[in-house]
């Protein structure tokens, strides 16, 4: 396990398009929560510690945020011939068994985690209304055994402040997690 912190893609960014398999096989595509009032994109997977350490948290987060009308999606774009843990199948798996309400896409090229900038899992964006990054970093202060609560309060304050149309306040921290498993000659240049 090699703790990554995320890149911090400039704030403002156009959020980048995709469209990709969910559980079910189902495309989802960044149209397809036009009418959100913001978008919450999650790069996670299943095996790594700090997911699981925060996965009930994201759970009841996205449940919260759904009903006040933030899109809410998650995305594996772990090498599963490496980590088959993080395949499609498992993934299936552990929508069902935490209860996730949101869809959770499996990204095999790995581009969508590219354009995204995305460096670890656990690794958060909120972007406002008009697509626009208004938040990246972390959901809140606790790792596995550092004994602070998941209360996912730095990524709650975002989203409410994005939902009030208002700026982010405080200093944005990276979220900190297991790098994303690249494929052999695919990890991008931006570490």
């Amino acid at each position: 396990m090699v703790l990554t912190p995320s890149t911090m893609l400039p704030l403002g960014t156009k959020a980048p398009s995709f469209s990709l398999p969910d559980t079910a096989g189902m495309q989802v595509t960044l149209e397809d929560f036009a009418s959100s009032k913001a978008l919450l994109v999650m790069f996670i997977c299943n095996h790594c510690p700090y997911v699981k350490h925060v996965a009930e948290e994201l759970a009841r987060l996205g449940r919260d945020y759904q009903a006040k009308g933030v899109g809410v999606v998650a995305i594996g774009s772990n090498d599963a011939d490496l980590y088959p843990d993080d395949a499609p199948a498992m993934m299936a798996r552990e929508v069902e068994s935490r209860g996730y309400t949101f869809p959770y896409l499996y990204d095999a090229s790995q581009a969508v985690a590219k354009a995204y900038r995305a460096a670890c899992t656990p690794d958060f964006y909120v972007f406002d209304g008009e697509r626009r990054l208004a938040y990246r970093g972390q959901l809140d202060d606790s790792r596995p055994g550092n004994g602070v609560p998941v209360t996912g309060r730095d990524l709650r304050a975002a989203l409410d402040a994005v939902l009030a149309g208002q700026p982010v306040a405080g200093q944005q921290r990276p979220s900190m997690g297991c790098n994303i498993k690249w494929k052999r000659g695919n990890a991008p240049d931006y570490f």
